[in-house]
């Protein structure tokens, strides 16, 4: 077994993700990845170009070290259940098969080291994040030496969390994508043209969260910041903040998360 090794179960649009972290910012090198994909994007494609073993003989898989789990929960153990007798005994597991516990996933893996993921796809420009649960601190290490060249990794010391983890930080870069398409389409129905109105919106929410990401302060002093009292940022954030708004609604949007990942176990 060559302990550099890593076969990438899926390399959808999460596992292209990490591909193209690690091509940029390491440490897995593109050269010691073990691709399996039935339908494999232009990640995996270009990972292959530079070294990668795409969709190798079961005869190989027994040479990785670590095991990177990315494929739909819908269908892990099917994939899970095919590699598993070729693995070597002491491969440990990393699984971003979101509301797949490590329990179910010892079902199949046996008594390897297991390490449950939840990253974002930013890791595809060494910028996501990574909320880390396992039950050991091998397949932790394993995990945290993974993640930490592409994204933030964050510690839960309880499997539980996952479930906010996922609702929050998983799903988390589909709210903000549709904050921006809702603020495109205010702009729109406010008069400006549809080209400036998407430039705005974009270009705004993207420079507000490289400035919250470049200094010290928090979202509430960079809001604070930029609301005048009584002038018209306040006058949109009574609407935004008041009853029914964006807490309420974002309490809820995770609410329904939490629900839909406990419902995947």
């Amino acid at each position: 077994m060559n302990p550099t090794t890593v076969l990438l179960l899926g390399a959808g649009r999460m596992g292209g993700a990490m591909i193209d972290g690690w091509a940029v910012g390491g440490p897995v090198k593109v050269a010691d990845l073990l691709i399996r994909d039935p339908h494999p994007g232009p990640e995996a494609q270009a990972a292959e170009i530079d070294g990668a073993l795409l969709n190798p003989p079961d005869d190989v898989l027994g040479g990785a070290a670590t095991v990177v789990l990315a494929v739909k929960p819908q269908m892990w153990r099917e994939v899970a259940e095919a590699v598993a007798p070729h693995l070597a005994p002491d491969a440990v597991i990393v699984s971003i098969a979101a509301g797949v516990s490590i329990a179910s996933l010892a079902e199949v893996f046996g008594a390897r080291d297991i390490a449950r993921v939840m990253p974002t796809t930013a890791v595809a420009i060494c910028q996501g994040a990574a909320s880390i649960f396992a039950h050991s601190e091998g397949a932790r290490d394993r995990a945290t030496d993974l993640f930490a060249g592409i994204s933030e990794t964050i510690d839960l010391e309880d499997e539980e969390l996952m479930h906010a983890a996922t609702a929050v930080s998983g799903s988390g870069p589909a709210y903000f994508y549709a904050f921006v398409e809702a603020l495109e389409d205010a702009g729109i129905r406010a008069g400006l043209p549809e080209r400036a109105a998407i430039l705005m919106a974009q270009a705004t929410v993207t420079g507000a969260a490289a400035l919250m990401a470049s200094g010290d302060m928090s979202p509430v002093d960079l809001r604070e910041q930029v609301t005048s009292p009584g002038g018209t940022t306040q006058a949109a954030l009574e609407v935004l903040m008041g009853e029914g708004g964006l807490t309420d609604l974002l309490n809820e949007a995770v609410v329904a998360a939490v629900r839909r990942s406990k419902e995947l176990e």
